[in-house]
């Protein structure tokens, strides 16, 4: 695996009429803290003098008025929105307009479909002998025109690509991307399937339908990498780090006119990360007038064996090493009537180090 140059051209990749940038981000954010617990106001030291019940229909009455009262976690959207106003705010749509198909004409058209196929003795028979074939390579080009740039949207919002890159925008994919690092299907990149670093380690082969004489920048990004700066990227192809899954994120910009990278371009090879530290959204800003987002495609991957090689023969330092500190187990506050738990519900809270089996 080698690093790459921050730009490269569009016959590198097996695109036409098309420019690559290339890097990395990684973003964090702060998460306001959770509200208070359910009896988190009672002294334990003094359980003498908590009020009794005296009778289980005193006990019932109180415990059904307090699972009826408003807490935060039964109302966890609007407790969010108090605390963060931006969130599940209206995202701008900074991608290409679109033209949504008639639903009349799409039903006429399905109907016609539908009687023809009806009509066809041939296709019939196949059914009922159930030896129908269907077109793999029809599916996927009707689902590409139809809710595909849609699912895809919801799975880049899932993994949290736009929150990261574009933070408050969004954009509908509609240009679908074929990017493979293989011959096979094997190093295929979808939509969050995980690839190994020797997988990616080779320049991909891209392709994707465009007009004739359009231009178009294509970009890979990784919003996990960053080794210094939380706020910061590096533009490079491709560096791994042992901190879990990392996402390699290909964004489509078609470009309205002819763009000039000069001001973006790196030494070749640059192997400093000094050097190629980059942020991707004042990229875009730069260059919003000029380019538009249109496709997206994205995979996840985490460290093997070529990551060290790339730190020692390609950057020349010493491979970081993360230390991950587990936490120590969490139990929320002691109810005075646990409802629905274990027998043992009392041995998370006993004083001391004993064992308690992981059945909590």
């Amino acid at each position: 695996m080698a690093l790459r140059t921050a730009l490269r051209t569009g016959a590198d990749l097996g695109v036409n009429n098309a420019r690559t940038f290339i890097t990395t981000a990684f973003l964090r954010r702060l998460v306001p803290p959770l509200g208070p617990m359910p009896n988190e106001d009672l002294d334990t030291t003094d359980l003498e003098s908590l009020e009794k019940y005296r009778s289980y229909s005193r006990y019932l009455r109180q415990a059904e008025e307090a699972r009826n009262k408003p807490a935060w976690w039964k109302t966890y959207r609007s407790y969010v929105e108090k605390q963060d106003p931006e969130h599940d705010a209206e995202k701008v749509d900074i991608g290409l307009p679109y033209l949504r198909p008639s639903r009349l004409k799409e039903v006429k058209e399905r109907t016609q479909m539908v009687k023809g196929n009806k009509k066809n003795a041939e296709l019939e028979r196949a059914s009922r002998l159930r030896t129908l074939k269907v077109s793999l390579d029809r599916v996927q080009d009707e689902w590409g025109k139809t809710s595909g740039p849609f699912h895809i949207q919801r799975l880049a919002e899932h993994y949290g690509v736009f929150r990261d890159l574009f933070p408050n925008a969004l954009f509908l994919p509609q240009v679908l991307m074929q990017i493979n690092y293989s011959q096979d299907n094997g190093g295929q990149v979808h939509y969050g399937n995980r690839l190994t670093p020797t997988e990616a380690a080779s320049v991909p082969q891209i392709s994707f339908e465009a007009e004739e004489g359009s231009l178009w920048t294509l970009m890979l990004t990784c919003p996990d990498e960053h080794l210094l700066d939380n706020e910061a990227e590096y533009v490079h192809w491709l560096v791994w780090v042992g901190t879990g899954f990392h996402r390699y994120v290909y964004f489509l910009f078609k470009q309205e006119v002819r763009i000039d990278f000069q001001e973006d371009v790196r030494t070749t090879p640059c192997l400093s990360l000094a050097e190629r530290s980059f942020k991707t959204l004042d990229f875009y800003r730069k260059h919003q007038d000029a380019m538009t987002p249109a496709g997206l495609s994205f995979f996840q991957s985490q460290w093997d064996e070529s990551v060290s090689d790339t730190f020692h023969n390609s950057l020349n330092m010493r491979e970081p090493v993360f230390e991950f500190i587990r936490p120590p187990v969490y139990h929320p506050p002691q109810v005075k009537y646990p409802h629905r738990q274990p027998l043992r519900y009392l041995d998370r809270y006993r004083n001391g180090k004993e064992h308690t089996y992981g059945i909590y």
